[in-house]
């Protein structure tokens, strides 16, 4: 059965319809660290070909762990996340994202072997999995209900810039590589020598702007509320909606937490028989956006265009269009996650990408190559980008109590980047065996598993306050 929430009730943040320019801003720079993560995770992608040539790289699982060494990271990342918020606050936690962004891509572009490479992409994996949680939580936590589901949306645009400005870059840097280039040419090439180090140093760049920016921002006034600084978070309320506002929410903040204390181990912990409905459907949720297949796309564009026919230059463009549609895709995201409703987009986005993944395994099982697949390929990231990829980040900001949110979110980031490991590093053993046709299929068939479990466990929390939600999927509502 899935909890509907179908009739709201009265918000008290209502009357701040509309996001202030103030709350517009903290948003921004909360959201850079889903740009940071969205070009550190694709940059590789356009690299890929010319740091393995550098490296000497022919073992198929040398290749796949420098591809998914980021992950480890992601994870270690993802498992701290929620003590580092919880401990020393939002703020300070997405401040620590930002310098190892920035170490990253630093060091990851001044690597000269392998094992350096791929510990410095493990460090800036560490980052992606504190900011890939991190961000979203603190919009969601800053934002008032009507728009909140807009405004943690935005942290999915930045990925999509992110990704769209690590594909312009790897573009404009790579020059183009003659047809039929031996080995030995290729090794003395621009591209090998020196051009996927400045794909990957051109990162530092937002790096850098995230690490100065997240020094401007306030702490979340929940998690100010929680450590008893109620009039620090009462500031920051007023900032964002006036005086009004920040009396109702703290009123609301204040009722919902009642007497507990912050550090009360059974409040905060996430084996209460009450919560572990909700953390099922976070953590099924975020292996589903991982596996319905979407990032293998991204990770192995060059080795899926190639089979499709595009030689090395005509798949970089290939894979810049691959990220403009993500772009135009995600903005109108932003139109519809509070209009149409979280669940509606989900079951939109795992119903119709199941059909278009048959569709795609077809091409390749009969052979049909170039244009055909590019478009499935396109329209499969459109679908993507409007529902699940912007949704979950959405629904796993918002649906877990606010006592236990940091480290439920934790939890969830955590599955889904042992989800996103799994997904990548296998993903050219699954290729191998059973060719580009039966791998889009089993995608297809994952895709139709999300599509039920959605339909069945998933409720609809658009237009609802945190608070309010909390009562309701915790089983305390009136």
């Amino acid at each position: 059965m899935h909890n509907d929430f179908s009739a709201p009730a009265a918000l008290p943040d209502s009357a701040v319809a509309a996001p202030t320019p103030y709350l517009w801003l903290i948003c921004l720079v909360a959201a850079l660290g889903g740009l940071l993560f969205g070009y550190d995770w694709v940059v590789i992608g356009g690299a890929k070909p010319f740091y393995e040539a550098y490296f000497g790289v022919h073992d198929p699982a040398m290749s796949g762990w420098l591809m998914s060494s980021a992950l480890i990271g992601c994870i270690a990342g993802a498992m701290c996340a929620g003590m580092l918020a919880d401990r020393h606050g939002r703020r300070p936690a997405l401040i620590v994202a930002s310098m190892l962004f920035v170490a990253s891509a630093i060091g990851a572009a001044a690597a000269n072997g392998a094992a350096v490479f791929a510990a410095f992409r493990i460090v800036g994996g560490i980052g992606i999995g504190l900011a890939s949680g991190l961000s979203p939580l603190y919009i969601a936590e800053v934002s008032p209900t009507a728009s909140r589901g807009r405004l943690v949306a935005i942290n999915q645009l930045t990925i999509v810039i992110g990704v769209l400005l690590a594909q312009l870059v790897n573009l404009w840097i790579a020059r183009p590589v003659p047809p039929h280039l031996d080995a030995a040419a290729l090794l003395q090439s621009w591209n090998v020598q020196h051009g996927w180090r400045w794909m990957f140093l051109c990162g530092g760049v937002p790096a850098v702007s995230f690490l100065l920016l997240a020094l401007t921002i306030p702490e979340s006034p929940r998690w100010l509320s929680r450590r008893g600084r109620d009039t620090q978070a009462a500031a920051v309320l007023e900032r964002i909606g006036g005086a009004d506002y920040a009396r109702a929410v703290l009123a609301a903040i204040r009722a919902a937490h009642g007497d507990r204390q912050f550090g009360d181990p059974r409040r905060a912990s996430l084996r209460a028989p009450e919560v572990r409905p909700i953390l099922v459907i976070g953590v099924v949720l975020a292996v589903f956006q991982q596996w319905c297949g979407i990032n293998v796309i991204f990770n192995y564009a060059q080795d899926i265009f190639a089979s499709a026919g595009f030689d090395m230059n005509d798949a970089l463009k290939s894979i810049v269009a691959t990220g403009a549609v993500n772009l135009v895709f995600t903005v109108l995201a932003l139109r519809l996650v509070d209009s149409w409703g979280r669940r509606r987009l989900m079951l939109v986005g795992a119903g119709v990408l199941a059909v278009i993944y048959a569709l795609i395994g077809g091409a390749y099982a009969m052979h049909v190559m170039g244009l055909p697949v590019l478009l499935l390929v396109l329209a499969a990231i459109a679908v993507y980008a409007t529902t699940l990829a912007p949704v979950t980040w959405v629904l796993l900001a918002e649906i877990f109590p606010d006592r236990i949110r940091a480290q439920a979110v934790a939890l969830g980031v955590f599955s889904l980047w042992t989800a996103c490991f799994v997904l990548t590093y296998s993903f050219p053993w699954l290729n191998a065996r059973l060719g580009a046709a039966g791998s889009f299929w089993t995608y297809g068939l994952i895709c139709a598993a999300g599509f039920v479990f959605i339909l069945r466990r998933v409720p609809e929390t658009a237009g609802v306050a945190l608070e309010a939600m909390e009562a309701r999927l915790t089983g305390r509502a009136e």
